[in-house]
Protein backbone atom coordinates (compact mmCIF):
# COMPACT_ATOMS: atom_id res chain seq x y z
CA UNK A 1 0.00 0.00 0.00
CA UNK A 2 2.74 2.37 0.88
CA UNK A 3 4.83 1.51 -2.37
CA UNK A 4 1.42 2.21 -4.04
CA UNK A 5 0.76 5.89 -2.90
CA UNK A 6 4.55 6.54 -3.43
CA UNK A 7 3.90 5.82 -6.94
CA UNK A 8 0.97 7.60 -7.18
CA UNK A 9 2.48 10.76 -5.61
CA UNK A 10 5.14 10.82 -8.13
CA UNK A 11 2.51 9.94 -11.49
CA UNK A 12 0.85 12.75 -10.14
CA UNK A 13 4.02 15.18 -10.07
CA UNK A 14 5.08 13.94 -13.31
CA UNK A 15 1.48 14.73 -14.31
CA UNK A 16 1.28 18.12 -13.12
CA UNK A 17 5.37 18.89 -14.40
CA UNK A 18 3.91 17.81 -17.58
CA UNK A 19 1.35 19.84 -18.16
CA UNK A 20 3.52 23.24 -16.52
CA UNK A 21 6.12 22.40 -19.25
CA UNK A 22 2.98 21.84 -21.83
CA UNK A 23 1.83 25.43 -21.23
CA UNK A 24 5.19 26.99 -21.08
CA UNK A 25 5.60 25.32 -24.63
CA UNK A 26 2.10 26.57 -25.90
CA UNK A 27 3.18 29.80 -24.98
CA UNK A 28 6.37 29.84 -26.06
CA UNK A 29 5.01 28.71 -29.82
CA UNK A 30 2.56 31.03 -29.95
CA UNK A 31 5.34 33.86 -29.00
CA UNK A 32 7.01 32.21 -31.96
CA UNK A 33 4.34 32.14 -34.35
CA UNK A 34 3.74 35.54 -33.53
CA UNK A 35 7.42 36.65 -35.14
CA UNK A 36 9.57 36.01 -32.17
CA UNK A 37 10.57 37.63 -28.86
CA UNK A 38 13.12 39.70 -30.39
CA UNK A 39 10.68 41.33 -33.30
CA UNK A 40 7.57 41.74 -30.95
CA UNK A 41 9.94 43.47 -28.59
CA UNK A 42 11.48 45.60 -31.59
CA UNK A 43 7.91 47.16 -31.67
CA UNK A 44 7.78 50.64 -29.63
CA UNK A 45 4.66 52.21 -30.76
CA UNK A 46 1.87 50.87 -32.95
CA UNK A 47 -0.98 52.90 -34.39
CA UNK A 48 -4.05 51.11 -36.45
CA UNK A 49 -7.28 52.12 -38.56
CA UNK A 50 -10.51 50.61 -39.28
CA UNK A 51 -14.16 50.35 -39.48
CA UNK A 52 -16.63 49.23 -36.35
CA UNK A 53 -19.90 47.31 -37.33
CA UNK A 54 -22.61 47.39 -34.86
CA UNK A 55 -26.24 46.46 -35.39
CA UNK A 56 -26.24 47.67 -38.36
CA UNK A 57 -24.20 51.33 -38.43
CA UNK A 58 -20.70 51.91 -39.47
CA UNK A 59 -18.36 54.16 -37.17
CA UNK A 60 -14.50 55.10 -37.91
CA UNK A 61 -12.10 53.05 -35.31
CA UNK A 62 -8.75 53.91 -34.38
CA UNK A 63 -6.35 52.98 -31.93
CA UNK A 64 -2.77 54.41 -30.77
CA UNK A 65 -0.38 52.43 -28.41
CA UNK A 66 2.95 52.97 -27.20
CA UNK A 67 5.02 50.86 -24.53
CA UNK A 68 5.07 50.89 -21.63
CA UNK A 69 1.11 50.70 -21.09
CA UNK A 70 0.39 53.99 -22.82
CA UNK A 71 -3.74 53.49 -25.03
CA UNK A 72 -5.66 55.81 -26.64
CA UNK A 73 -8.74 54.21 -28.81
CA UNK A 74 -11.12 56.26 -31.09
CA UNK A 75 -14.73 55.91 -32.51
CA UNK A 76 -15.91 58.56 -34.68
CA UNK A 77 -19.13 58.97 -36.43
CA UNK A 78 -21.14 61.74 -37.59
CA UNK A 79 -18.73 64.57 -36.72
CA UNK A 80 -18.31 63.49 -33.05
CA UNK A 81 -15.27 60.99 -31.75
CA UNK A 82 -15.63 59.28 -28.56
CA UNK A 83 -11.95 58.60 -26.79
CA UNK A 84 -11.32 56.20 -23.91
CA UNK A 85 -7.19 56.48 -23.11
CA UNK A 86 -4.75 55.35 -20.30
CA UNK A 87 -2.07 57.48 -19.56
CA UNK A 88 -0.14 54.79 -17.78
CA UNK A 89 -2.05 55.43 -14.41
CA UNK A 90 -5.19 57.10 -14.93
CA UNK A 91 -7.81 55.82 -17.53
CA UNK A 92 -10.12 58.76 -18.65
CA UNK A 93 -12.97 59.24 -21.81
CA UNK A 94 -14.86 61.30 -23.71
CA UNK A 95 -18.10 59.93 -24.71
CA UNK A 96 -20.20 62.18 -26.49
CA UNK A 97 -22.53 59.81 -27.88
CA UNK A 98 -23.86 59.71 -24.23
CA UNK A 99 -24.31 63.16 -24.47
CA UNK A 100 -20.63 63.80 -22.36
CA UNK A 101 -18.70 66.53 -24.30
CA UNK A 102 -16.35 66.56 -21.58
CA UNK A 103 -13.49 64.74 -20.45
CA UNK A 104 -14.05 62.70 -17.24
CA UNK A 105 -12.25 59.95 -15.46
CA UNK A 106 -12.82 56.43 -16.11
CA UNK A 107 -14.22 53.66 -13.28
CA UNK A 108 -12.60 51.16 -12.15
CA UNK A 109 -15.06 48.48 -13.88
CA UNK A 110 -14.56 50.10 -17.31
CA UNK A 111 -11.06 50.51 -17.26
CA UNK A 112 -10.54 47.08 -16.65
CA UNK A 113 -11.11 46.27 -20.18
CA UNK A 114 -8.92 49.29 -21.44
CA UNK A 115 -5.86 47.83 -19.56
CA UNK A 116 -5.97 44.48 -21.48
CA UNK A 117 -5.43 46.65 -24.15
CA UNK A 118 -2.75 48.80 -22.92
CA UNK A 119 -1.03 45.69 -22.16
CA UNK A 120 1.44 46.33 -24.74
CA UNK A 121 2.23 42.79 -26.22
CA UNK A 122 -0.77 40.78 -24.30
CA UNK A 123 -0.50 38.79 -21.02
CA UNK A 124 1.43 35.69 -22.53
CA UNK A 125 4.69 37.41 -23.13
CA UNK A 126 7.00 38.30 -19.92
CA UNK A 127 3.33 36.08 -18.08
CA UNK A 128 5.64 35.27 -14.80
CA UNK A 129 7.10 38.72 -14.77
CA UNK A 130 3.68 40.15 -14.80
CA UNK A 131 2.35 37.93 -11.88
CA UNK A 132 0.12 36.32 -14.53
CA UNK A 133 -0.30 32.36 -14.21
CA UNK A 134 -0.77 30.16 -17.40
CA UNK A 135 -2.12 26.17 -17.78
CA UNK A 136 -2.66 24.23 -20.55
CA UNK A 137 -6.15 22.74 -20.38
CA UNK A 138 -6.08 20.11 -23.50
CA UNK A 139 -8.19 20.51 -26.69
CA UNK A 140 -11.67 22.09 -27.18
CA UNK A 141 -13.59 22.48 -30.45
CA UNK A 142 -13.75 26.55 -31.48
CA UNK A 143 -16.46 26.82 -34.54
CA UNK A 144 -16.26 22.89 -35.49
CA UNK A 145 -12.28 23.00 -35.54
CA UNK A 146 -9.67 21.72 -33.42
CA UNK A 147 -7.99 24.24 -30.60
CA UNK A 148 -5.64 24.19 -27.78
CA UNK A 149 -6.66 25.87 -24.19
CA UNK A 150 -5.02 27.94 -22.31
CA UNK A 151 -6.17 29.58 -19.38
CA UNK A 152 -4.38 32.51 -17.83
CA UNK A 153 -5.43 34.06 -14.85
CA UNK A 154 -4.14 37.80 -14.66
CA UNK A 155 -2.59 39.09 -11.44
CA UNK A 156 -5.79 41.13 -10.80
CA UNK A 157 -7.51 37.66 -10.53
CA UNK A 158 -9.41 38.04 -13.80
CA UNK A 159 -9.14 34.98 -16.08
CA UNK A 160 -8.59 34.69 -20.23
CA UNK A 161 -8.85 31.42 -21.85
CA UNK A 162 -7.21 31.37 -24.96
CA UNK A 163 -7.78 29.16 -27.86
CA UNK A 164 -4.25 28.49 -30.03
CA UNK A 165 -4.95 27.18 -33.96
CA UNK A 166 -3.12 23.81 -33.10
CA UNK A 167 -1.56 24.29 -36.44
CA UNK A 168 0.33 27.75 -36.76
CA UNK A 169 -0.61 28.56 -32.86
CA UNK A 170 -1.82 31.69 -33.42
CA UNK A 171 -5.01 32.49 -30.86
CA UNK A 172 -7.92 32.25 -32.49
CA UNK A 173 -10.26 33.50 -30.05
CA UNK A 174 -9.61 34.24 -26.54
CA UNK A 175 -12.78 34.11 -23.47
CA UNK A 176 -12.02 36.96 -21.26
CA UNK A 177 -14.08 36.69 -17.59
CA UNK A 178 -13.87 39.92 -15.24
CA UNK A 179 -14.74 39.58 -11.89
CA UNK A 180 -16.55 42.75 -10.69
CA UNK A 181 -18.04 42.88 -7.30
CA UNK A 182 -19.72 39.45 -7.14
CA UNK A 183 -20.07 39.16 -10.43
CA UNK A 184 -18.48 37.78 -13.70
CA UNK A 185 -18.66 39.95 -16.79
CA UNK A 186 -17.65 37.67 -20.06
CA UNK A 187 -16.64 38.73 -23.51
CA UNK A 188 -15.94 36.70 -26.71
CA UNK A 189 -13.01 37.79 -28.72
CA UNK A 190 -12.69 35.76 -32.37
CA UNK A 191 -9.44 36.73 -34.17
CA UNK A 192 -8.70 36.01 -37.37
CA UNK A 193 -7.01 37.51 -40.93
CA UNK A 194 -3.55 37.83 -39.64
CA UNK A 195 -1.00 39.48 -41.31
CA UNK A 196 2.54 40.56 -40.91
CA UNK A 197 3.52 43.64 -40.04
CA UNK A 198 7.42 44.52 -39.39
CA UNK A 199 7.36 40.51 -38.83
CA UNK A 200 4.87 40.42 -36.26
CA UNK A 201 1.54 39.03 -36.74
CA UNK A 202 -1.50 41.07 -36.23
CA UNK A 203 -5.28 40.27 -36.38
CA UNK A 204 -7.08 42.40 -39.43
CA UNK A 205 -10.24 41.14 -38.43
CA UNK A 206 -12.12 40.75 -34.42
CA UNK A 207 -15.06 39.87 -33.62
CA UNK A 208 -16.54 40.46 -30.26
CA UNK A 209 -19.52 39.90 -27.84
CA UNK A 210 -21.14 38.12 -25.26
CA UNK A 211 -21.17 34.08 -25.32
CA UNK A 212 -24.47 34.42 -26.69
CA UNK A 213 -23.53 36.40 -29.43
CA UNK A 214 -20.48 36.13 -30.03
CA UNK A 215 -20.21 38.91 -33.41
CA UNK A 216 -22.52 41.47 -32.06
CA UNK A 217 -19.52 43.70 -32.69
CA UNK A 218 -16.70 43.22 -35.65
CA UNK A 219 -13.66 45.41 -36.35
CA UNK A 220 -11.79 45.02 -39.70
CA UNK A 221 -8.79 46.85 -39.73
CA UNK A 222 -7.49 48.67 -42.79
CA UNK A 223 -3.76 49.91 -41.86
CA UNK A 224 -1.08 49.10 -38.89
CA UNK A 225 1.89 51.21 -38.57
CA UNK A 226 4.66 50.09 -36.09
CA UNK A 227 7.23 52.26 -34.85
CA UNK A 228 6.16 55.95 -35.77
CA UNK A 229 6.06 58.87 -33.84
CA UNK A 230 3.25 59.35 -30.99
CA UNK A 231 3.20 62.41 -28.78
CA UNK A 232 3.01 61.63 -25.01
CA UNK A 233 0.61 64.10 -25.28
CA UNK A 234 -1.77 61.92 -27.35
CA UNK A 235 -2.52 59.83 -23.56
CA UNK A 236 -1.75 62.11 -20.92
CA UNK A 237 -4.65 63.09 -18.68
CA UNK A 238 -6.43 66.38 -19.97
CA UNK A 239 -5.77 69.24 -17.59
CA UNK A 240 -9.17 69.65 -16.61
CA UNK A 241 -9.29 65.82 -14.90
CA UNK A 242 -5.42 66.99 -13.40
CA UNK A 243 -5.95 67.75 -9.37
CA UNK A 244 -5.03 71.67 -8.52
CA UNK A 245 -2.02 72.03 -6.43
CA UNK A 246 -3.63 73.45 -2.98
CA UNK A 247 -3.30 77.22 -2.68
CA UNK A 248 -1.07 78.05 -0.12
CA UNK A 249 -1.96 79.52 2.95
CA UNK A 250 -1.55 83.07 3.36
CA UNK A 251 0.09 84.47 5.62
CA UNK A 252 -1.33 86.61 8.39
Amino acid sequence: MRHAVIVLVVVSCLGIFAQAQTADELVSKNIQAEGGIEKIKAIKSARMSGKLYVQGITANMGQENMRPNLVRETTSLQGMTAIIAYDGTTGWQIQPFQGHKDPELMGEDDLRDLLLDADFDGPLVDYKEKGNTVEYLGHDIVDGDDALRLKVTLKNGDVIYFYLDPDTFLEIRKDVQEFIRGSIRETVFEMGSYKPVAGVMYPYSIAQGTKANPGSQTTTIEKIEVNVPIAASDFALPASLKQAPRAETEKK
